[in-house]
Formats: structure tokens, sequence, C-alpha cells
């Protein structure tokens, strides 16, 4: 199979599985849409019209709270799908999704998506072992923003980030995720202060370095000890 379109599915662990037939057949409905750092690519409330499919880049996923706080549920990346439950369901999206870097995603109509699904046996098994990691996931995310102390949630998220996207510079792990302090008061669960006054004290304990383009962690073993309390 030769083609942009067809280069991406196959570089997509959601297609990987498929024969080159099947590629080529979700190749025909598929389309690549781009997303600038800040875009949109959808709304919480939106009609589920589409299914995405994150080839490049990083994705925040959050929802507003009656008060008008975001909360972020998830950061996805490279090979996740987006919204894919509202999809299966016909229901609104129940969050938004913000480009946090420039994306790239595959997507495909729902009716479109559903008749593969129904031809192609072998993308549903794909699709489903990569939903319910995530649901998984997500999960885990929903239980620690309940309760427990905010250092250790900061720990365990930058771990996480520094496994799933990190690479080994200067001595570190640099996770190439710019972040703001709002996005990571965001994803811990708590206030813009308390974020500044966490990465303030691990900045200055050499812990963890705010840079331009992410963050360079400096010594995992703190935040291995930090995780545990």
């Amino acid at each position: 199979m030769s083609g942009p379109v067809g280069d991406l599915l196959r570089a997509t662990p959601v297609f990987r599985a498929l024969s080159d037939e099947d590629l080529e057949r979700v190749a025909r409905h598929a389309q690549v849409r781009q997303y600038p750092k800040g875009a949109t690519i959808f709304s919480e409330g939106e009609p589920s019209n589409r299914f995405y499919t994150i080839v490049r880049g990083r994705v925040k996923v959050f929802k507003m709270t009656p008060a008008g706080k975001d909360i972020i549920l998830e950061i996805f990346g490279s090979g996740d799908p987006l919204g894919a439950v509202a999809v299966y369901e016909n229901r609104p999206f129940p969050a938004s999704a913000v480009a946090l870097e420039p994306t790239t995603c595959v997507t495909i109509e729902r009716p479109q998506f559903f008749a593969l699904l129904e031809s192609h046996p072998t993308l549903v098994r794909g699709l489903l072992v990569g939903l319910t990691h995530r649901l998984v996931e997500l999960t885990s995310r929903l239980a620690e923003l309940t309760g427990g102390r905010v250092e250790p949630r900061f720990a365990r998220l930058f771990l996480k980030l520094a496994a799933e996207v990190g690479r080994p510079e200067r001595g570190g792990t640099f996770i190439p995720v710019p972040l703001s302090r709002q996005e990571l008061a965001d994803l811990g669960g708590t206030t813009i202060e308390t974020a500044i006054r966490i990465m303030s004290r691990w900045r200055r304990d050499h812990i963890v370095d705010t840079e331009e383009g992410g963050f360079l962690v400096l010594d995992r073993h703190a935040l291995e000890m930090l995780a545990l309390n």
C-alpha cells in the first residue's frame, strides 16, 4: 500500500495489525487533518461524528467543571484514539480535545467507521485493545484526582510522562511536553499557586527543571520517593 494516508495508518498501532488489503480499504475512507498548537480538535458537547486517531503530536483532553475550571483528564499521544467511546455510543463528546503541539490525526466519519468495523474483525480487535488500555488509565487518573496529597500526584505524573515520552538528555530525562503552570495544576487537580510552589521547589532542589520546550527530570529517584508518599 502506498500514499501518505496509508503510510500513516501503517505506522499507527491501532491499524498496524491489519492486512495490506484491509489497510487499503481503511485508507480510502480516511482523511488526514493537521492541527496547530492550541487548536481545538473537538469541544465538549459537540456531536461525535468522526473517529480520531493521533498519528503525530500530543493532545490534552479536559472537562469544564460547573465552576468554570478546566480539569485535564489525560494527555494523549501518537497511536491513541480520541473520543472513541462517544463515537461508539453516538453521543456528544463528553470532554474537549486541544492540541498541545502541532498534531496530525487520521479521521474517519462515523458511518464509514462502523461499516469498516462490521467488515473487518481485525480492526475491531486492534481498537478494543487500545481503547481498553486508555480507559483503565483514565479510571486511575480520576481516582488520583479525588484524594491524596498533591506533590505525590505531581511526582507520579512526571514519572509517567518520562516513561512514555522522555528521552535521555544532559544527564537526566527530557520530557518534550511544554505545559503551562495552569495545565499542570489542572492535571494535578490543584490550584495554580500550588503548582508554582511545587515546581519552584523542585527546580531549587534539582529534581525537575522547567524549560521552554518541556521539562528536564534531573533526579528520578527523588520523584520515585515522592510518588510513594
